[in-house]
């Protein structure tokens, strides 16, 4: 079991540092598609091969299709919330709506049972996303709290689609190996983005000012979901996801360490908590 621990918790902190370079970025959805963009065509011939050695049934391709919609949803939603909101404020948002979602589906759809610590787990989340949400902040200015909550609701769309996309994936393993999946996901990220670049204009200059973290962005955004693969071939989900998300914690500091942005103190402690209540709901709830 310790390997795929360790390969969630790399997995994690490549997907916040990545982050961190988007947020950084001139044009984010530009800077998204083009990290995206260089696995994409290195991996093509990987899928390719795979599906002409081995054909999938009609049911596994139109999985394979819903995974690649769900992906390019995911990619435009990404790209509008990391426009909009700190790295600080949405990440712990957009990684712990998952953990949050799934067991209130369960309890109030599937007749499933939590347990205490589990509850208490769903307070913590509860508790550190409204204090991300900054709905709880006085202002003078009447714009104040609408402007704050549309990044918060925006992370929270972005978490959603992550739900949806890791359920369908896993079931996909069962079909094409994680590197064809890889590059399955990377086509629907990059489909989803592609309209934005096109009308854009911004692809030169986003190279000329960030070339380098382009390209280690496109080894870590791809890396950091295929290390979460190969730990989801190896163990179950249930006991390995809740791991990844010490990015959470990992992209605050990130956040407020390096892109200096405000509420430090509080949007760590809340990211803490958040992962806190991710922790409980996964080993205990």
């Amino acid at each position: 079991m310790l390997l795929p621990i360790l390969l969630v918790l790399a997995s994690g902190m490549a997907h916040a540092v990545w982050s961190m370079f988007t947020k950084r970025s001139v044009n984010k959805g530009v800077f998204l598609w083009s990290i995206m963009m260089i696995p994409s065509v290195l991996l093509l011939p990987v899928l390719v091969a795979e599906l002409w050695r081995h054909p999938l049934s009609w049911g596994a391709y139109g999985l394979l299709l819903l995974s690649v919609i769900l992906q390019g949803l995911y990619s435009w939603l990404l790209s509008k919330t990391y426009e909009l909101g700190d790295l600080s404020q949405i990440y712990p948002i957009m990684r712990g709506t998952s953990t949050l979602l799934v067991p209130l589906i369960g309890v109030a759809f599937l007749h499933e049972t939590l347990t205490a610590f589990g509850w208490l787990g769903i307070l913590c989340m509860i508790a550190g996303f409204f204090l991300l949400s900054g709905m709880g902040r006085g202002s003078g200015k009447k714009d104040a709290r609408p402007q704050n909550l549309k990044p918060f609701l925006l992370a929270l769309c972005v978490g959603l689609c992550t739900t949806c996309y890791v359920f369908v994936d896993k079931l996909n393993l069962e079909n094409v190996s994680p590197l064809a999946l890889l590059e399955v996901t990377n086509i629907g990220f990059v489909a989803g983005l592609t309209p934005l670049v096109l009308t854009s204009g911004a692809l030169r200059q986003e190279w000329r000012t960030n070339r380098s973290t382009i390209f280690l962005g496109a080894i870590l955004n791809p890396g950091s979901y295929l290390l979460f693969l190969f730990a989801m071939q190896q163990a179950p989900m249930a006991h390995i996801s809740p791991l990844r998300e010490i990015g959470t914690v990992f992209a605050t500091f990130l956040g407020v360490l390096i892109l200096k942005e405000q509420q430090g103190l509080k949007r760590i402690l809340s990211s803490i908590v958040v992962f806190s209540g991710i922790l409980l709901i996964g080993m205990l709830g």
